[in-house]
């Protein structure tokens, strides 16, 4: 599996060309404001944009996939919950086929009602619900810190230890980190009851 991440646009967002191989099938996750990159990617690898997933709904993530669905005819994949029409809503569960990739669909919001984690083979595309040492905001419209301390510690955490995380923006001390790293070292996964968690976020 090839994994491609790209920094794009003034808040530091990762878009990511993922493929089965080069010259295989793709997939390219939240491409963001400046996509030309992404495209010359594309191109370098030689490979097939099968389907555009965004991990949620906020501009910064979804802004580039007109240009990347008219360059490649891609499918636009997103949770059925976003105020858009994707091309194939999905929804907890669901699994997302390219190629030899195989695409688990994981519901986690809290940051937005529609966030979703992306499971890959030893990776996972967390968008705006984890980032390398911290966690995404729920003060924007739709945030709920409640929903989002359910992602993180009855979703996120269990996932396997060595699993590579592909976070939504370059914030962290590194551009990507591990689930078992981010479990010893990310102050924001410490272990707190909900409502600490709640009271936490509000501080």
């Amino acid at each position: 599996m090839i994994v491609d991440q790209l920094r794009l646009g003034p808040l530091l967002n990762f878009t990511y060309l993922i493929a089965d191989r080069e010259g295989g099938d793709a997939v390219v996750i939240d491409p963001s404001y400046g996509v030309e990159p992404v495209l010359e990617a594309i191109d370098r690898r030689g490979v097939r944009v099968r389907y555009v997933l965004n991990t949620h709904r906020h501009t910064d993530h979804v802004v580039g996939n007109p240009e990347v669905v008219e360059r490649t005819g891609a499918k636009v994949v997103a949770h059925r919950a976003v105020p858009f029409r994707p091309d194939r809503p999905v929804d907890d569960g669901d699994v997302v086929e390219a190629g030899g990739l195989r695409i688990e669909v994981i519901h986690t919001p809290g940051h937005t009602p529609d966030s979703v984690l992306y499971l890959l083979p030893g990776h996972v595309a967390t968008g705006d619900t984890l980032f390398v040492g911290e966690c995404g905001r729920t003060d924007l419209e739709g945030g709920d810190p409640g929903q989002l301390y359910d992602s993180l510690f009855g979703r996120l955490v269990r996932l396997d230890d060595a699993i590579v995380i592909l976070p939504g923006h370059d914030y962290g001390v590194t551009p990507t980190s591990t689930v078992g790293r981010e479990k010893l070292e990310n102050y924001v996964l410490q272990p707190r009851s909900r409502d600490e968690f709640i009271r936490f976020l509000a501080e």
